[in-house]
């Protein structure tokens, strides 16, 4: 009772604050309304230190205290559209409303994932802190004041979007400290940005060297081999994370999107995609929506090529149902 009456709040004051909109439909305005709460949910969180995981669930969570509002919110819309068209008529209705608060019924996921898409394409804080990879090992940090300094000067230019400043005060900080391994991370990072990507690598694999389980650089040593059109050591690339953790989304992402837009192999990426797929269902990931994406283009692919059914197995094979 307490939850509805929650909710209830939530579409009074969302239907307050939307008085003066004429130029959006009013379903339109209440997801952007409650995605607005999402996102600066969302952009509170704190990612230093934590898992993937634990900041994907959290990011779930940003967007399940708005899933109910949006599911009320459009049903009393509908209540709405419907006394205002029977005005006039004798045979009015008495019309119940229903919310369905169970995460995993086709309902609720319904109004959870048209939240979830909206965030990944319109708020940048979603796929910021997804990608947030700064979980600290021995070899993260440095005690070295100077180098320190420097770090701190690389990551205030890396948020101006300052690449070529930034990658210069994260250079003096390694020479400062050279097994200072989220400074090795960054240079990579600013060099990428710049599209220097042999020195984007050698960053990378120094980082890599100070902490073989590095996250980070594991994941971004095989995206600057795609930009260098290798793709067979990015596919391996992703294997030797995959060796860190099996249930990391983006090495079956990674592999698929290689797969299915760089060597066309459809097959091989929607296999890999579906995995994706899953397991950002299963952590409650918004990268599901992406992996979502490119599942659709490669059915449209095999599908000119008359591989509808060969689509429609490897689907099955990875216990997917298409709606």
């Amino acid at each position: 009772m307490k939850k509805l009456v929650s909710l209830l709040f939530s579409f009074l004051v969302y239907h307050a604050s939307i008085g003066q909109e004429t130029s959006k439909l009013p379903t339109t305005a209440l997801l952007e309304e409650l995605a607005e709460h999402s996102c600066k949910c969302i952009d509170s969180i704190n990612t230093y230190n934590k898992p993937t995981d634990e900041v994907t669930k959290e990011i779930s969570r940003c967007i399940n205290e708005q899933t109910g509002a949006l599911q009320l919110g459009k049903k009393l819309l509908s209540i709405e559209d419907l006394q205002e068209k029977a005005k006039g008529k004798k045979d009015k209705k008495q019309v119940d409303i229903t919310i369905n608060t169970n995460e995993n019924s086709a309902e609720y996921k319904q109004s959870y994932y048209e939240l979830e898409r909206y965030l990944m394409t319109n708020c940048s804080a979603t796929k910021e802190k997804v990608a947030a990879t700064e979980k600290q090992s021995a070899k993260s940090v440095s005690d070295n004041k100077k180098a320190g300094e420097f770090y701190s000067l690389g990551l205030k230019e890396t948020k101006k979007e300052n690449f070529q400043k930034a990658a210069e005060y994260f250079e003096k900080a390694v020479q400062e400290d050279p097994e200072f391994a989220f400074a090795w991370d960054n240079l990579g990072i600013s060099y990428r940005q710049l599209n220097q990507i042999d020195k984007a690598i050698e960053a990378y694999s120094k980082s890599i060297a100070l902490d073989p389980k590095g996250m980070m650089p594991l994941q971004n040593i095989a995206v600057a081999y795609v930009y260098k059109k290798d793709f067979r050591k990015a596919i391996s690339a992703y294997q030797k994370l995959a060796e860190v953790d099996s249930n990391n989304p983006e090495v079956f992402y990674g592999i698929g999107t290689i797969y299915a837009m760089d060597l066309k192999e459809y097959d091989k990426g929607l296999d890999n995609m579906c995995k994706a797929y899953n397991l950002y269902i299963s952590q409650k990931s918004p990268y599901r929506t992406d992996a979502e994406t490119i599942i659709n283009m490669i059915y449209s692919e095999m599908k000119k090529q008359g591989k509808s059914d060969q689509f429609n197995q490897i689907l099955k094979e990875n216990n997917i149902t298409q709606n």
